[in-house]
């Protein structure tokens, strides 16, 4: 099967692919062509995902594309943006039918549930790679960034954290659990769903925010380095899902939780009286801790006293250890 045939049968004939809305001009030219309404800003990120690095390696090709594209997005849900389109770059050891079809199947899943469209990109020979880049839009100065936070908000997050994290072992084959247990975490990791919806809710309202890729201490990390204030995480008040915990007991879990990754939850900061009113919306949202004048991050254990933060979260050039084995995970 030549590249171009390639295109046209998996890509470029998927219901995703077609122009409207915004896609102006989609796959079949040089570039592709989107109107931006007046007023609104462009908002785009790119994501490699490598075999080996960053899903194991072979995988369902079905559950890989939702996964990818799910975790692209939600960095524009970071932001507060409404996804717009995307472009896939995809590296293949060799054009195999099945596996195209299926991963096509999971592109068009996601796509369709986060209302983004596939504007073009590239396909080549060589070890299995993706690069997808997605784009955005957002009101001119309603951007959610990592900047913005302020003594006296509080620290939240968008749901339960280390799902994702704790299915590692799962993925990657070197344990089982009981299907009651293993089904949910195993969702977590394959089928992230990006929450474009709050994001959207908390333009104008949140101080900072991103989702959390790396690990929630880490993630909190760049809030605080990039706001200039003091983070304070109370650990009792981070919420572990119940599969993890039953899996991993509750101490793992809660490791999971705070340093492990892969949850694409948001972490955001909002004055109280936000809170407040998003307490009445339909998101399971938990206030984990406070921010205050000063700088980094302090974890406080249940009895008040500070914990010692060692572990940061995913770094693609660590070597890996005991502690922090070479694992798949996004990159950051």
């Amino acid at each position: 099967m030549g590249e171009f045939e390639l295109i046209g049968r998996y890509f470029a004939a998927a219901a995703c692919a077609r122009v409207g809305g915004e896609l102006l001009q989609g796959i079949g030219d040089d570039c592709a062509l989107l109107a931006l309404p007046p007023g609104e800003h462009l908002a785009v990120s790119t994501d490699t995902l490598v075999a080996g690095v960053h899903f194991p390696d072979p995988c369902d090709p079905f559950l890989l594309a939702q996964r990818a594209l799910a975790v692209s997005v939600s960095d524009l849900a970071a932001m507060g943006a409404d996804p717009l389109a995307f472009t896939l770059a995809l590296t293949l050891p060799q054009a195999e039918p099945a596996w195209l079809e299926d991963f096509a199947r999971g592109l068009e899943r996601v796509a369709a549930h986060c209302g983004i469209r596939l504007a073009g990109g590239d396909t080549t020979r060589g070890p299995l790679c993706l690069t997808l880049t997605v784009l955005g839009r957002v009101p001119a100065g309603q951007a959610l960034t990592r900047a913005g936070a302020r003594p006296g908000e509080l620290l939240c997050v968008g749901g339960p954290l280390g799902a994702a994290a704790a299915a590692l072992p799962l993925v990657l084959g070197t344990s089982s659990a009981a299907p009651e247990v293993a089904a949910p975490l195993l969702a977590e990791y394959w089928t992230p769903r990006p929450q474009l919806a709050l994001g959207r809710w908390l333009r104008e309202r949140a101080g900072a925010a991103l989702d959390i890729s790396d690990g929630l201490l880490a993630d909190c990390g760049h809030i605080a380095a990039a706001s200039g204030v003091r983070l304070v995480i109370e650990q009792a008040r981070v919420p572990c899902p119940a599969p993890a915990k039953t899996f991993l007991g509750a101490e793992r879990a809660l490791a999971c939780a705070c340093s492990g990754g892969d949850d694409y939850r948001l972490a955001f900061t909002l004055a109280p009286e936000h809170v407040a009113e998003l307490a009445r919306e339909v998101w399971p949202v938990s206030v984990i801790g406070r921010v205050e004048e000063g700088a980094g991050l302090c974890l406080l254990g249940p009895d008040g006293d500070e914990i010692a933060i060692s572990q940061g979260g995913y770094n693609h050039f660590a070597e890996p250890s005991a502690e922090r084995p070479a694992a798949p995970r996004r990159n950051a």
